[in-house]
């Protein structure tokens, strides 16, 4: 707690260092995609046991999806199959196909779990710390965040990292793309308590003024600046987490593989507090690794990366990932948005291996609180997968990199699949309730054509494909018991097995909606509606009830045609449809109850939320505590001399120009500036954009703070 008050003392009182270390510059040109890459690093290799476990995910798969068009087919032939039921059949045959390969990588990841294996790169993770010599980049990009969630963040990893023997092997760099200038500004000041609090040398702040690429570009900009100077770069979000120990067993495991870019961790979910956060938090715990192993166990080092909690090599990053720019407007056009997936193929394009490392822990982020929140963040993930569409041609990936590009768009267009699907068979019943049938069609024939179908056959095919998507739960509540420390962190084999009936139950009701969601999202991006970069709310924010209803009212006016449709059919057709259109009818209602607090986890607890790890604790704490106040970026630069100080010699900020492009807020700006008498009128007329260029010009800052500040607050 001394050190907690410490970071809290005045800024005045703290020595004034260089936000930035010395520059290593590190070349990093983009990429071709029209021209394969030169292997400069040993093929991963291809071993035999590999190709027997690939072979068994493929040929499980197409086993699986034969099967059930086939039991399709008998279910729609009675009586010869129709145009719409041609398209129904072909629509299941793609779905049953994205089921069936799921579910294949889940029961491998079963047996996987259950031997107690490990599907890829062997780290011992019970071991003392083994002994590391590299130097590694901690980096933790952030836009427009709250700074004191940040820092705490960023603090407790710290400190972390100095209690163990290797503090001296990791520089920490905080990236920050804010254009919010009272963000900004309260960003430094958190900066420079945390440096006080920690003493730390190590620890660097870099505002980026241009935007461009957003997180890819950020990272990129550290590199080509930074890079030379590090071995490797752990990448975090904001929201990120991670162990002293999972960091310097990853660290180790890339020492003693050379020929590997990047470990990818497998990230926990803490900190959820509101009932849909609570879901994400129990499922990702049970299902995750189940999945994620069985994944694991047929990529081998052909894996992927998810754009955080991994650590990479920097000499394959830099020599390889560098993203083009797509050719063509946006949404499809433009910088790469979903950079991750594609910087992953890029290093494995030339030789380099990539691993997922399910089996090693410690490593944390958190969700969204509300469905909303979710399918905003989804929104913007939508667009990237979609861009993938013009790098899968590129010349030289490997197989499974374009099936893992494949997979991302696969994720959101199987949302309008799964739609059209039911609105088809919706229009067959229709079609044969109040349609007369014509028997006899035009031309010659010798028997009749009956509009038919069987089912019970057809209640046998979806009871099958239900079992699909249901099954992989089980067996990882089989996984869970069958492993006394996990079931000890559950609380309990038979409270975790009621977690996990309740999370299913509300899941499929929640599962409706965001396919409405999400094929709104792939229509308005394949109409050319860019997502742009919004901020993620965080913690246990509700939205507002007027966004509530104003977003969801479509998904509860599909719900309620659906159920008119399929009511004006027959009650047992509505009966049928009742998971689905019940969802949608209470999207509204739904969306409030979860994104609503929870005092506790109840049912849907984890081990991490009955006995939190030591960072997240300490995390949590740093937060709680109150930060410093905010007086707006202008007034807090005028009353803190050293702050002021801290911010001109940290940015490189712009000197006037004679001649060039105009820039509009700052022309704006400076002519606003001529006509105040005191601070208090340029704070009261500057918008933000106006007060952000103000804190990028020199000349212009300095003119506004020599201003008198005003009548007193």
């Amino acid at each position: 707690m001394d050190a907690l008050k410490q970071s809290q003392a005045p800024l005045r009182s703290a020595p004034t260092r260089p936000f930035l270390p010395q520059e290593s510059p590190l070349s990093m040109l983009p990429c071709r995609l029209d021209r394969a890459a030169e292997v400069r690093q040993s093929p991963v290799h291809r071993g035999a046991t590999l190709i027997v476990r690939r072979l068994f995910i493929f040929v499980g798969t197409a086993l699986l999806t034969l099967a059930g068009g086939y039991g399709m087919y008998d279910a729609v032939k009675v009586g010869g199959v129709t145009f719409l039921e041609a398209l129904l059949l072909g629509l299941f045959l793609v779905l049953l196909a994205w089921v069936a390969f799921s579910f294949m990588s889940a029961l491998a990841g079963f047996f996987v779990l259950l031997t107690r294996g490990q599907p890829s790169l062997p780290i011992d993770t019970t071991g003392s710390l083994p002994h590391i010599t590299a130097r590694t980049a901690m980096l933790l990009p952030t836009y427009n965040e709250d700074p004191h969630h940040v820092m705490a963040r960023l603090r407790a990893m710290y400190e972390s990292i100095e209690a163990t023997r290797y503090g001296v092997q990791f520089d920490w760099f905080l990236l920050s793309d804010t254009t919010d200038p009272d963000i900004w500004i309260s960003e430094e000041m958190a900066f420079i308590q945390l440096r006080r609090a920690c003493g730390g040398d190590r620890l660097y702040y870099r505002h980026r003024s241009d935007n461009t690429a957003r997180k890819s570009g950020n990272i990129a900009d550290w590199v080509t600046r930074f890079g030379a100077a590090y071995d490797h770069m752990i990448v975090l979000d904001a929201d990120s987490l991670m162990e002293a120990d999972t960091i310097v067993r990853i660290v180790h495991a890339m020492e003693r593989h050379p020929n590997c870019a990047l470990i990818q961790t497998q990230p926990v979910i803490v900190n959820a507090r509101t009932l849909f956060s609570r879901l994400q938090q129990f499922s990702g715990r049970v299902y995750g690794p189940l999945i994620t192993a069985g994944n694991a166990w047929w990529h081998g080092g052909d894996s992927n990366y998810w754009g955080h909690n991994a650590i990479i090599r920097i000499q394959a990053f830099a020599g390889e990932a560098g993203l083009p720019e797509l050719s063509g407007r946006k949404p499809f056009g433009g910088h790469i948005l979903s950079h991750d997936f594609v910087e992953a193929a890029l290093m494995r394009r030339a030789g380099w291996a990539i691993y997922m490392v399910p089996a090693i822990c410690g490593s944390f982020e958190e969700v969204p609180p509300s469905l909303l929140d979710f399918a905003g963040r989804d929104r913007r993930w939508c667009q990237g997968n979609l861009q993938h569409l013009a790098v899968l041609p590129a010349r030289g990936l490997h197989w499974v990199s374009r099936l893992h590009l494949l997979t991302g768009i696969g994720s959101y267009v199987t949302a309008p699949l799964w739609l059209l699907f039911l609105l088809l068979g919706l229009l067959i019943s229709l079609q044969a309730h109040f349609i007369r049938p014509e028997y006899f069609p035009k031309g010659f024939s010798l028997f009749p054509t009956w509009p038919q179908q069987d089912p019970v056959l057809a209640a046998r095919v979806f009871a099958a494909t239900m079992g699909l998507l249901i099954l992989p739960k089980l067996l990882a509540y089989l996984v869970l018991i069958s492993n006394r420390d996990e079931r000890t962190g559950f609380a309990g084999g038979f409270r975790a097995l009621a977690g996990v009936l309740c999370e299913t139950f509300v899941a499929a009701l929640l599962a409706p909606c965001m396919m409405i969601l999400q094929t709104k999202a792939v229509v308005e991006i394949l109409a050319g509606r860019d997502a742009g970069w919004q901020v993620q709310r965080r913690g246990d924010g509700q939205p507002a009830r007027g966004e509530v209803y104003r977003k969801l009212a479509g998904p509860t006016l599909c719900g309620l045609v659906l159920s008119l449709c399929a009511y004006a059919v027959s009650l047992p057709l509505l009966l049928w449809m009742s998971p689905v259109v019940l969802g949608l009818v209470l999207s509204i209602p739904l969306e409030i109850m979860t994104s609503s607090r929870l005092r506790a986890p109840g049912v849907f607890a984890t081990p991490e939320t009955n006995s939190p790890p030591t960072v997240v604790l300490r995390a949590n704490e740093l937060a709680a505590a109150k930060p410093a106040e905010m007086a707006g970026a202008l007034r807090q630069l005028s009353r803190d001399p050293e702050l002021l100080d801290e911010h001109l010699g940290s940015q490189s900020l712009a000197s006037p120009r004679r001649f060039g492009p105009v820039d509009v807020p700052l022309a704006i700006a400076t002519a606003k500036v001529e006509q105040c008498e005191s601070l208090d009128d340029v704070v009261a007329w500057f918008n933000k954009l106006e007060t952000r260029a103000a804190l990028e010009n020199r000349t212009l800052l300095r003119k506004i703070l020599e201003l008198p500040p005003g009548d007193p607050d």
